[in-house]
């Protein structure tokens, strides 16, 4: 089994390859290709994941290229977690949108809108290099803003599934909470990347038991505290939102704070040179701690246990991913992606049904969702009046003169990726 890994000097590749380590039974991965374009980080990445896999005895090689093509021949899926722009872009992201007032964030608001643009005609580009080399590789995109790199993916007609690490996060937490194996907790997880609440915290399985009513009056302060929200607010809910729900639901608090504390790019900035560090050293032979620091939590587990069921039909029976909406939430255009727990095996994934969604919570994603339309016309068309309207459609913007401000910052930062600026 052939996997190629598109980004694959990123600082998170060895947690990945850990994974693969560790995990070989549920996916036996004969060869894994790296690539990237930055050598310098590439074969650093590329050593140490060999070395890891050396100490697990896993038989499985490691080649690192800078080849796209050469990488995706004959792969089996390609995982794609790449970053157009490198951190420097992220720190735009996270910092120009504080001008007007609206959150500085890489994955949501007008920073998560600049990272679409960059992304998009880029990936696009590989999946259809993937798709002339094998047109039954699978594409599993880890790479932000996932929802909309989905879409566009799946808009194409690739075989794509979309992958965010929030959902196994939270089933972790909550099953340390409960003192019980994370395998038998399922999550009625429901919404949109970066967006979604959990509705329900069910023991062995979408009909067993829900748990979330005890876990909320035992732990409701614990599992506030991870979130930076107030207990308060959970039990008025009676749902958990993941912890991108604090930029709506918090928003000027955050802004106040990513003015006056450092950016969480530039913290990254200097983790990812000492990782670098770390990883050229031809002793280590493991993952080290600091990666834990680094984001990314158990996407090892989440991507080695999808790859199985497209692959394999083995893994976990019920994922939460993204995909297309069909109707799953039927306030939402079937052409939607929604991120759900679903059905996966070689065919694909199907969401499981969801019961009615409070309008609390249907009328955010409706709004994200025309959003995320508008935001990838402008991705794939281009023109300053595409941004425009993606930003003012955006309920973290809204206001007609932050979002021709927000234009004409986010065009100024980002020219150099933006072919039709």
């Amino acid at each position: 089994m052939k996997l190629t890994v598109v980004g694959g000097g990123s600082t998170y590749t060895p947690e990945l390859v850990d994974g693969f380590a560790r995990l070989r039974d549920t996916l036996p991965v004969t060869e894994l290709v790296l690539v990237d374009p930055a050598a310098d980080r590439l074969e650093p990445v590329g050593a140490l994941s060999r070395r890891i896999l050396a100490r697990q005895g896993h038989p499985g090689t490691v080649t690192t290229t800078a080849d796209l093509d050469a990488a995706v021949d004959g792969a089996d899926a390609v995982l794609l977690q790449l970053r157009v722009g490198g951190q420097a872009a992220r720190t735009g992201d996270e910092t120009w949108p504080l001008d007007c007032g609206c959150v500085g964030q890489e994955t949501t608001g007008a920073g998560g809108l600049a990272k679409a643009l960059r992304t998009v005609p880029v990936v696009l580009d590989i999946a259809d290099r993937v798709r002339r080399a094998n047109p039954h590789a699978w594409i599993i995109d880890f790479t932000n803003p996932v929802g909309i790199v989905t879409r566009a993916l799946l808009r194409a007609g690739h075989k794509a599934v979309g992958l965010c690490n929030v959902a196994i996060g939270l089933q972790r937490r909550f099953a340390a909470h409960l003192g019980t194996d994370p395998g038998r907790l399922h999550l009625d997880h429901v919404g949109l990347n970066h967006l979604t609440w959990e509705f329900g915290v069910r023991l062995d399985g979408p009909e067993g038991e829900d748990v979330l009513p005890r876990l909320l009056a035992r732990h409701g302060a614990e599992i506030a505290d991870d979130l930076r929200l107030p207990a308060a607010l959970l039990h008025r809910l009676g749902v958990v939102p993941s912890y991108y729900l604090r930029y709506y639901y918090a928003h000027d608090e955050v802004v106040r704070e990513q003015r006056t504390g450092p950016s969480r790019a530039s913290e990254v900035a200097r983790m990812e040179r000492r990782l670098l560090e770390l990883y050229a050293d031809p002793a280590l032979d493991e993952k080290p701690e600091l990666l834990a620091q680094r984001g990314g939590a158990y996407y090892s587990e989440a991507a080695v246990d999808l790859a199985a069921a497209l692959l394999r039909g083995t893994g976990s029976p019920y994922q939460a991913v993204n995909t297309l909406n069909h109707g799953t939430l039927p306030f939402l255009p079937d052409d939607a992606v929604v991120e759900v727990q679903a059905a996966v095996g070689p065919k694909g994934p199907v969401p499981l049904p969801v019961p009615p969604v409070d309008p609390l919570f249907a009328g955010l994603m409706a709004a994200v969702t025309a959003y995320e339309d508008l935001a990838l016309r402008a991705a794939v068309d281009g023109s300053r009046e595409r941004v425009f309207r993606a930003l003012l459609a955006h309920p973290l913007v809204g206001q007609y003169a932050y979002a021709e401000k927000l234009t004409d910052a986010l065009i100024a930062h980002n020219r150099e990726h933006l072919a039709w600026a």
